[in-house]
């Protein structure tokens, strides 16, 4: 049973996403650089601005960063430090896109899609298409990994029958 506490809050996130199409996108960038600025602020060991005596180092900045996620491309402002030694836990240090959306294409490669209906596909889903070599380079690391499972020894017997 639902609280009628909830109820306002879902309605209004339900208004929010009704008249803004690209609320959930904002709403998840918004996030994403709150968590970006509290990282930034616990490797400093101080707030922005903030005066302290065991403070780590200073900011110095941001930079911005695009990245392709499964509601749409996000343009985040990634802070820096003077020292340039902070580096994000959110993202990998050349991460253009979400890991989930790069699991999903490798699945689609094992699956059998063609890179042309993977194209169309994330095209149609997050407003960003991968180019045919961007997905073979995904393809290409994966087939690695493919040639080591099916060439795998198998340890324990395992009966079959063919008809």
């Amino acid at each position: 049973m639902t609280n009628s506490k909830d109820k306002p809050a879902a309605a209004a996130i339900k208004d929010l996403l009704s008249q803004n199409p690209d609320g959930l996108r904002e709403i998840v960038r918004a996030v994403m650089q709150e968590m970006l600025e509290a990282e930034m602020s616990d490797a400093l060991q101080a707030e922005k601005g903030e005066r302290t005596a065991s403070r780590l180092g200073y900011r110095s900045g941001y930079y911005t960063r695009t990245l392709v996620t499964r509601v749409g491309k996000l343009e985040l402002r990634v802070p820096q430090d003077r020292d340039g030694r902070f580096s994000t836990e959110l993202f990998e240090r050349y991460q253009r896109s979400e890991q989930a959306l790069v699991a999903t294409l490798a699945e689609m490669y094992v699956q059998g899609v063609s890179t042309r209906k993977v194209k169309a596909i994330t095209e149609e889903l997050c407003g960003h298409s991968f180019s045919a070599s961007a997905i073979s380079s995904i393809n290409k690391r994966l087939d690695d990994s493919l040639a080591q499972f099916a060439s795998r020894r198998l340890e324990e017997p395992f009966p079959y029958l063919i008809l």
